[in-house]
């Protein structure tokens, strides 16, 4: 995997203060991506126990909220087997923190079910994702005025409750 940046002091990308990790390669194309230089899978520099190592500690200090996951795209099958390494040694670390991810996949028909996004490690990564930004982001919808996202399609979807409750619940944010 290859990631295009990191961010150690992010507000942008969910509530708080978080890391942010921008992963590498994305074959969603949203027409408008303000990243289109990360759809490829080899842009900017190779992931590393050394980067990861470098993540989780910028993630120690008590004023970090959590760590987000974007890109490019997260949920591709190749990123998914190298972020959850990742994710378990921060739900082992630092079990107060949480964790977003952004996908342009779609919680219950790519994420759940059989789809090219899907792999053995799908459901383990959701599992320890808090909140997941869900949905390409489509230009016609876009709409400055939301938090967190891009285009009104886009969902911000709060995973522990949605499993406790058995269906999608949306985080109460405009």
């Amino acid at each position: 995997m290859y990631f295009g940046a990191i961010k150690d002091c992010d507000i942008a990308n969910g509530l708080g203060v978080r890391v942010s990790l921008f992963v590498s390669g994305c074959t969603h194309h949203c027409k408008g991506c303000f990243q289109p230089k990360t759809w490829n899978f080899r842009y900017g520099e190779p992931y590393t126990k050394e980067t990861e190592e470098r993540i989780l500690a910028m993630l120690a200090p008590e004023y970090i909220d959590g760590l987000t996951l974007l890109g490019g795209e997260p949920f591709e099958p190749q990123n998914q087997r190298e972020l959850v390494g990742l994710l378990r040694r921060v739900r082992a670390l630092y079990p107060a923190k949480n964790v977003w991810c952004y996908t342009g996949y779609t919680y219950e028909s790519d994420l759940l079910a059989p789809s090219r996004a899907r792999c053995e490690v799908t459901d383990e990564m959701l599992s320890m994702i808090d909140v997941l930004v869900d949905g390409k982001f489509v230009l016609a919808q876009r709409d400055l005025m939301l938090s967190f996202r891009g285009s009104s399609n886009q969902r911000l979807i709060d995973l522990g409750k949605t499993r406790s409750e058995g269906c999608v619940v949306l985080l109460p944010l405009r």
